[in-house]
């Protein structure tokens, strides 16, 4: 028994196995001959030769009716794959789960009148529920690619519908030295469940583990309330961001450096929900944990493979898989020595935190901002920009922040604290950089507007994150054009929209405007701009890590 050389095929002919496909129909070609050879050689694979494609496509539609699964038909490039399309619209309006796959040459033969080419990724689309694109892998990252898009195209099958694979390869094709197929990652998606305990039956291997985690991503706010995080803490290592929980977030990003390569810290099976996550050293931490099962609670059952580990999808409500898991909780009489351990190093990194008082800097403007509205008796709604806004936030927020996160872009975050502003009757707090505010200044000239908007501008002269990009320092292009250096302050534009405006050069004017800022009462919005440096933001930052006694 010997397989194709190409990667993409074997790794789509063990996926296709490890998610119970054994049914397939193949059109005769010479492009897609290494896919049929790894289709004929699989003992657990049924093959049945059609000629006409046409045909071809409504005879696997008559077989996955009867059957009641995904059958897959395979067809060689050009306009072979065309010849499906009345097969394909049939199956997307009776919900019938055919899987195309097509063979196909390199994209850079597209266009250059080779044979038999067309442009066959997405020429389905118009009735398919997934498209992909199997390319040849070259690296680790390209493999794993491959193979999500795999595991997606089939668990799409799945909902009752068509998907399309393309797979792309170069020549020679008939290099048959494999011995076997690889072993592939087979993720796995279970249906929406409303019941609490087929909930709680599902996630229940999280709590027979010994050394379970719980990353919590970006959510809206009241999802995550402080009770429930309590009542999970003794048995989970929960993860928040103040993106994601009610009571903000804990600051790991700055404990993970320190606990990373102890394996007593080391989660055997992680719990994952939510939206983006600030943190990139959490998610390469996570990415290295080869072997734990990954378990992602996703609203609408789609995919994400953040961690690149994942095994199971649980599509329903985080609210609702997280009253599964205090449930499950409620039965475990001790708490996990694994979630005190962490629980330990967090609650010693928060006091650290909490307790820090930095010299003037970005970092103390936010501190005293955030702490100023705690001491407020006023209802605040936190809206934080992206970058080093929204990591401070981290580090200091014990309450539910905002962020433009889902595509992480400095556009809007003036724009999208405006319009909150302009429905509620709380007082919104918009904390930002210099470059998201000037890119957002015209959020100011609007109408609508009004004394609950407040505005914290972090003024730096730049985009100051990028100081502390390892090896950036070396272009000499990294002030100006990379960082965005200016000398432009926010008095003129404040002036020409009529919002109230102060500067902080020092700390004496950063209490005073704090106080002014979050305290007091008026009918127009103001704005505090704190103007420092790149270099005092980033020596203070560092002094804070290096000197916590975490």
């Amino acid at each position: 028994m010997r397989y194709s050389d190409k990667e993409n095929i074997n790794i789509l002919c063990a996926v296709l196995l490890g998610h119970g496909v054994n049914h397939v129909v193949v059109c005769p070609g010479s492009r897609n001959a290494p896919i049929v050879h790894n289709f004929n050689e699989c003992p657990p694979m049924n093959c049945y030769p059609v000629t006409d494609e046409r045909s071809a496509g409504f005879f696997a539609l008559g077989m996955a009716e009867q059957l009641e699964k995904p059958v897959a038909v395979c067809v060689t490039s050009g306009t072979a794959l065309l010849d499906l399309a009345p097969a394909v619209a049939e199956a997307r309006h009776r919900h019938l789960p055919l899987i195309v796959i097509s063979a196909d040459r390199p994209m850079a033969h597209i266009g250059q009148q080779m044979g038999q080419t067309i442009d066959q990724p997405g020429a389905l689309s118009r009735w398919t529920l997934a498209d992909v694109n199997l390319v040849e892998p070259h690296d680790e990252l390209t493999r794993w690619h491959c193979n999500r898009m795999a595991n997606e195209a089939l668990l799409a099958a799945r909902r009752g519908g068509p998907v399309h694979i393309n797979v792309p390869y170069d020549e020679p094709l008939f290099n048959f030295t494999v011995p076997e197929l690889p072993n592939e990652r087979i993720i796995s998606r279970l249906p929406a469940h409303v019941d609490i305990d087929n909930l709680a039956s599902h996630l229940a291997p999280a709590i027979h583990a010994e050394r379970p985690m719980l990353v919590i991503g970006q959510m809206t706010q009241g999802c995550v309330p402080n009770e429930v995080i309590k009542n999970l803490s003794p048995c989970f290592a929960v993860l928040a961001e103040a993106l994601g929980a009610s009571g903000g977030g804990v600051p790991y990003d700055e404990v993970l450096p320190l606990v990373e390569a102890n394996a007593d810290f080391k989660p055997d099976c992680v719990i994952y929900m939510g939206g983006t996550l600030v943190s990139k050293r959490l998610k390469a931490y996570l990415r290295q944990l080869e072997g734990v099962p990954m378990i992602e609670v996703s609203e609408d059952g789609e995919i994400h493979d953040t961690f690149g580990h994942l095994s199971q999808v649980v599509t329903c409500h985080p609210t609702d898989a997280l009253q599964a898991l205090v449930k499950l909780v409620e039965g475990v009489k001790e708490a996990k020595p694994f979630a005190q351990r962490w629980n330990h190093a967090l609650d010693k990194a928060k006091r650290y935190f909490d307790a820090l008082r930095p010299d003037f800097s970005q970092m103390l403007a936010v501190k005293l901002a955030l702490q100023s509205v705690q001491e407020s008796e006023l209802p605040y709604i936190l809206h934080f920009a992206n970058s080093q806004p929204v990591r401070l936030a981290n580090l200091f927020s014990r309450w539910h922040v905002r962020c433009n996160r889902g595509v992480n872009g400095i556009e809007g975050t003036v724009s999208a604290a405006a319009g909150c502003a302009a429905v509620v009757g709380d007082r919104v707090l918009c904390v930002t950089g210099d470059l998201s505010f000037f890119y957002d200044q015209n959020a100011l000239w609007n109408k609508n507007l009004g004394g609950n908007l407040r505005i914290l501008l972090l003024n730096n002269g730049g985009g100051g994150i990028f100081a502390g990009l390892k090896g950036l320092e070396a272009s000499p292009a990294r002030d100006n054009m990379i960082a965005g250096g200016h000398a432009t302050h926010a008095q003129g534009c404040c002036d020409q929209h009529g919002v109230e405006y102060r500067a902080a050069h020092g700390s004496e004017d950063l209490y005073k405007g704090i106080s002014w800022l979050v305290q007091d009462d008026s009918d127009r919005p103001r704005l505090l701009e704190v103007v420092t440096t790149v270099e005092r933001d980033r020596r203070v930052w560092q002094q804070a890590i290096e000197s916590s006694t975490i």
